[in-house]
C-alpha cells in the first residue's frame, strides 16, 4: 500500500492545490509512482475523463504534475454549487442529485465507503498518495463527520503539513489558531507547518518562526515564496478573476479578450491558453462599464445558465454586449454561454430554475434542459467558419462536454464544428455549436488547449486591428504547463525541507 502525506490549510486559497501539485512532481522526479487525492472538492471547474466521468480540475492538474492520466478515483466527491445554498453532488464521476447544504451535511457520512474504496484502490497502485484538504480543519461547525480534512487524514493514516498564507497577513495567528482548535489526537497528526506566498527577506521572518515553533511544538518545514507559476486555478478565489480593465499597452499585438465573469462561472480554465501568448490580455469583467471595446468577448460556462442570463440582463451586461456585437465585435459562447446566445431556453423539469425565457437572440438555436447530463470527451474540426474567425476553418481540436441541456439548431443555422464524441466505449459523429456573423457558440470545453487554436485565434484578432500578434513559441499549451510544473518543483525543493518531508512521509502517524 502507498504511503500518504496530506496538505491542509488554515483557510481556502492558501495554496493547497499548488503545494500538492508540487509534491506530486517532486516525488515523480525522484522515481516514485505518485497520485493526488481529494476526497471532496467544491468547484465549478471540472473535467471529463476518458471514461466519461466528471472530476475536479485541481486533481487533473495534480495528475499532470505526477505524470499520470487523470482518474475519477482521485476526486470521488465533487460539489458544483448551483445556488448560494445548494450544489449538484457528483459521486465517482456521476450525478447523485442536487442537495441543499443542510441535506448534504446530513448525508455525507453515507459517502465514506465511496471515499475509502477510491482511496484504497489508488493506494494499491501507487507508491505515494498526496492528499489535499479543503478549507480549514478548524471549521468547528463542520467537524462532525468530517470527510475531507482531519477525518480524511485519520482514514488514510496520513501525516499532515499545515499551510498558511502570509500574503493575506496574520499567518502566525492563522497557524497557531488552527492548531489550538484541533483535538489533541488531530494536533498530533500535524507534523509540519508551511508558510506560503512569502515576499521579502526571510531573515526578518526568522524570530517569528522560532516563536511559532515554540508555541505550537511543530517544526516549520518550509517558507515558500510567492510563486509566479501559471497553472490552472480551481475556483472563484483565483487572482486572475480580479482583472477587469485592459491596460491598453504592452507586448506586440495588444489583443484584448474580455471574459464575462458570470456569478456562477464554470471552467474558466478554458481561457488559460491565451494567457501564455505575448501581447494578449485576458480579463474577467462583471461591471458593464468596464467592458470597454475588446477584440473578443467570451461568454463562459456556468452552473446556472438561466440564473446567470437573468444577471446579464439585470446588471446591464447583456445590453453592453449587444452594443459591442452590433458594432462588429466577435462574441464566443462556450457551454452555458452558448446556450444564452440562442433564441430561447426552456426548463420543463426544473433542472435549473424551471419555466422558460428568451435568449439573447444572436444564434438561431434553442435549448431545452433535461435531467440527463452529457459527459463526453470530444474531438473534431471547425466547419467552414465565416466572419472574423474564418481562419479557424478546418482546424482540429480536442476537448470535452459537460452540460444538462440539449440545443437544437433552427432553420438556417450553421453548425460550428463536427465532432467525434466519446462517452466510455461509445463513439458517435455529430455536429455541434453554431455561428452567425461574428457570433460563435459550442458546447466543447478545452478546445483552445489544442495545438495552436488559441494562438491562431489571437493572431486573427490582432491582424483584424492591424497589428501582429506575439508568438507563444514552439511549445503548445501542454508543453508550456510542463515548464510551469518544473518551476514549481524547483521552488519547493529550494524552500521546503524535503529531507524532513520524506522523514514525515516515512514515519507516518500511529493512531490509537
Amino acid at each position: 500500500m502507498a504511503k500518504a502525506i496530506m496538505i491542509q490549510g488554515t483557510m481556502s486559497g492558501v495554496g493547497k492545490s499548488l503545494l500538492t501539485a508540487g509534491l506530486c512532481r517532486i516525488f515523480r522526479e525522484d522515481g516514485y509512482r505518485t497520485a493526488p487525492f481529494k476526497s471532496q472538492n467544491m468547484a465549478l471547474n471540472s473535467f471529463i475523463t476518458l471514461e466519461g466521468l466528471e472530476m475536479g480540475r485541481a486533481q487533473v492538474m495534480q495528475a499532470e504534475a505526477a505524470g499520470i492520466t487523470p482518474d475519477v478515483r482521485m476526486n470521488p466527491i465533487l460539489l458544483k454549487p448551483t445556488t448560494d445554498t445548494g450544489s449538484q453532488v457528483i459521486v465517482n464521476g456521476r450525478v447523485l442529485g442536487n442537495l441543499s447544504a443542510r441535506e448534504y451535511f446530513a448525508r455525507k457520512k453515507e459517502l465514506i465507503p465511496d471515499i475509502l474504496e477510491a482511496y484504497r484502490s489508488l493506494a494499491r497502485e501507487y507508491d505515494i498518495i498526496v492528499i489535499e484538504g479543503a478549507g480549514s480543519p478548524a471549521e468547528i461547525n463542520l467537524k462532525k463527520d468530517d470527510i475531507v480534512n482531519m477525518g480524511m487524514a485519520r482514514m488514510a493514516e496520513a501525516p499532515v503539513l499545515l499551510a498558511g498564507d502570509i500574503d493575506r497577513g496574520g499567518v502566525f495567528a492563522q497557524l497557531i489558531g488552527t492548531v489550538d482548535l484541533l483535538e489533541r489526537e488531530e494536533r498530533a497528526m500535524v507534523k509540519g507547518l508551511v508558510i506560503n506566498k512569502f515576499r521579502g527577506d526571510k531573515t526578518i521572518l526568522d524570530p517569528g518562526i522560532a516563536m511559532l515553533e515554540a508555541r505550537s511544538g511543530i517544526p516549520v518545514t518550509g517558507v515558500v515564496p510567492y510563486l509566479e507559476v501559471r497553472l490552472e486555478d480551481e475556483d472563484s478565489l483565483s487572482s486572475r478573476l480580479e482583472h477587469e480593465t485592459f491596460p491598453g499597452e504592452g507586448a506586440p499585438g495588444g489583443v484584448d479578450i474580455a471574459v464575462i465573469r458570470l456569478p456562477r462561472i464554470a471552467n474558466f480554465t478554458d481561457f488559460a491558453p491565451f494567457e501564455m501568448i505575448p501581447g494578449v490580455c485576458v480579463r474577467y469583467v462583471r461591471d458593464p462599464r468596464k467592458l470597454g471595446s475588446p477584440d473578443l468577448i467570451i461568454l463562459p460556462g456556468t452552473k446556472n445558465t438561466m440564473g446567470d442570463l437573468k444577471w446579464l440582463r439585470s446588471s446591464g451586461m447583456e445590453a453592453a454586449i449587444l452594443r459591442r456585437v452590433s458594432g462588429g465585435t466577435p462574441l464566443f459562447g462556450i457551454c452555458g454561454g452558448y446556450q444564452m446566445l440562442g433564441e430561447s431556453l426552456a426548463d420543463p423539469l426544473g433542472a435549473e430554475e424551471g419555466g422558460s425565457m428568451r435568449g439573447m437572440g444572436l444564434l438561431p438555436v434553442r435549448t431545452v434542459f433535461s435531467a440527463r447530463k452529457t459527459r463526453t470527451r470530444a474531438e473534431g474540426t471547425f466547419h467552414g467558419v465565416d466572419g472574423p474567425l474564418r481562419g479557424l476553418s478546418g482546424e482540429h481540436f480536442e476537448g470535452y462536454e459537460i452540460h444538462m441541456g440539449e440545443t437544437t439548431l433552427l432553420p438556417g443555422a450553421k453548425p460550428l464544428v463536427s465532432l467525434s464524441a466519446r462517452s466510455g466505449d461509445e463513439e458517435a459523429l455529430r455536429e455541434d455549436g453554431a455561428f452567425a456573423g461574428a457570433v460563435y457558440g459550442t458546447y466543447v470545453h478545452g478546445l483552445f488547449d489544442s495545438g495552436r487554436i488559441a494562438e491562431k485565434t489571437a493572431g486573427l484578432l490582432a491582424r483584424r486591428k492591424g497589428t501582429e500578434p506575439g508568438q507563444a513559441g514552439d511549445a503548445d499549451f501542454a508543453a508550456f504547463k510542463e515548464t510551469q510544473y518544473a518551476l514549481l518543483s524547483k521552488a519547493l525543493r529550494e524552500h521546503m525541507d524535503m529531507e524532513a518531508v520524506y522523514r514525515i512521509l516515512e514515519e507516518g502517524v500511529h493512531l490509537a
